[in-house]
């Protein structure tokens, strides 16, 4: 049934997103999630605690969160599964955990900004799905960064939350939510966060594993249903460049995109006025990327995203089957 659901997820969001009015009446997921995160941070995160006290309250902090978002999503996916056709109910809630439409809009943004209102208009749209600072960037660091954040959000937004619905149901697609969220909002290195936020870096470490990994074959896979894109290139970038990156995860999906395209991507990048002076994957490839390549990206991320959907599709068949 978890697979079932999980693909059903896949099909429901690919098709209707998450829709725009829901958001305004409701929020999302993820802003209920990152309430429950504010509040475990305020009260939990003190200035005034040693380092490993609050090293300790991140860890209670996240077995917290992970804990009530399962135990909800468990009731409630109890709740619909005896009903007729209940399943389905699950399915569209778990759609909500997953971003493959709105990922590849705010990705397009960046193109057309570029296309349509030059590298102003570009750094402007690409902001909006990057942390680095966009004045740092031209054309080609524009173009590269909106393409390493569809290859990245790939991972964590769609395959991850797809491979732990179809692991555990709704509640093991909210719990790699909550996780991820989590760390986009406390893992990070500042003052505040660096001891208390350390559990939360690592733990989504850990789950993002394995959809890193199958991303990035995903990727490979895809490549040979685009013009242009080489599967042996992407392949190759995987091994040579994938554990250089930072990220034990991040670098497999963006060498993959960054092999397949022929590009390089990653590289020197600027935080908050800070250099991080981060290998190439892709290594070799091409630094002077356009929106073109940005609309070839997203027809590789298209072409990776529609095998997923397969995939588990053929896997749900075969559960029912078996």
């Amino acid at each position: 049934m978890s697979m079932l659901i999980a693909f059903l997820s896949l099909a429901v969001e690919i098709r209707l997103g998450y829709p725009d009015r829901l958001f305004r009446l409701a929020g999302h997921p993820v802003t209920w999630i990152g309430r429950l995160i504010t509040l475990l941070d305020k009260t939990l995160n003190r200035a005034t605690d040693a380092d490993h006290t609050r090293r300790i309250c991140g860890v209670i902090a996240l077995l917290v969160l992970v804990a009530v978002s399962a135990a909800i999503a468990f009731g409630i996916e109890r709740a619909l599964l005896p009903i007729p056709l209940g399943f389905l109910a699950v399915a569209l809630l778990g759609s909500t955990l997953l971003s493959q439409k709105s990922l590849a809009e705010h990705v397009e943004a960046v193109a057309d900004a570029l296309d349509q209102g030059g590298l102003p208009a570009g750094r402007q749209a690409v902001s909006m799905i990057v942390g680095r600072d966009p004045e740092t960037l031209d054309t080609a660091g524009v173009s590269r960064a909106a393409i390493e954040s569809l290859a990245e959000n790939f991972s964590d937004g769609i395959v991850a939350p797809a491979f732990w619905l179809a692991i555990g149901g709704l509640p093991g697609g909210v719990a790699y939510k909550a996780a991820n969220t989590a760390d986009s909002m406390i893992g990070h290195r500042s003052p505040r966060h660096q001891a208390f936020g350390w559990a939360a870096a690592r733990f989504d470490d850990l789950v993002n594993l394995p959809a890193s990994r199958l991303t990035a074959l995903l990727v490979v896979a895809g490549a040979n249903f685009i013009e242009g894109a080489s599967p042996r290139r992407a392949w190759d970038a995987i091994w040579r460049d994938a554990g250089k990156h930072c990220s034990p995860n991040a670098g497999w999906p963006e060498a993959a995109m960054a092999g397949a395209l022929g590009l390089a991507l990653a590289g020197p990048r600027v935080y908050g006025g800070v250099l991080a002076d981060d290998p190439f994957m892709g290594e070799g490839g091409r630094r002077e990327a356009t929106s073109a390549d940005i609309r070839r990206a997203l027809r590789l991320y298209w072409a990776a995203d529609l095998l997923l959907v397969a995939l588990f599709g053929l896997l749900a068949l075969a559960a029912a089957l078996f």
